[in-house]
């Protein structure tokens, strides 16, 4: 399995994979300038890649800091395409990306997943992730789609 950092020309790559997770992102369009948007924020992009350098699997994040956590890395998106999943493939993305929080002195690896996801929080759990925090959210009626 490889696991790569995408660049910009590639970002189309993990299309496929991540429209499973946010499917609101209906085309490849959409995809592309969200990410586009993020990057100017520093939302970096990693996927497993098969022999054929399709995307199996992919994982969006970018650092932070705040008061609360201090330095940190964020997942914003993690997934593996449905007919893959099983194979180790999210476990691999996450030990890349600790790999690179270590590397960069990060205290801490955030995430926030789906009530519902339970395939996913054993996943997080058996990677050393814990829930000490409930996220909450307020929708606006003012806030636009996709900004």
């Amino acid at each position: 399995m490889l696991i790569r950092e995408l660049d910009q020309a590639e970002t189309a790559t993990a299309y496929p994979v991540l429209r499973e997770l946010r499917p609101r992102l209906s085309t490849m369009a959409d995809f592309l300038a969200a990410v586009d948007r993020q990057r100017q924020h520093g939302y970096r992009l990693i996927a497993a890649l098969d022999p054929e350098q399709r995307a199996v699997a992919a994982a969006g994040f970018r650092a932070g800091e705040c008061l609360a956590w201090g330095s940190y890395l964020y997942i914003d998106d993690l997934c593996t395409l449905p007919r893959s999943r099983g194979n180790g493939y999210a476990t691999e993305l996450l030990r890349w990306i600790a790999r690179e929080a270590e590397a960069a002195g990060v205290g801490e690896i955030h995430l926030d997943s789906g009530n519902g996801r339970h395939a996913a929080h054993r996943l997080y759990a058996s990677s050393g992730f814990t829930t000490p925090s409930t996220h909450f959210v307020r929708k606006l009626s003012t806030a636009q789609a996709g900004s």
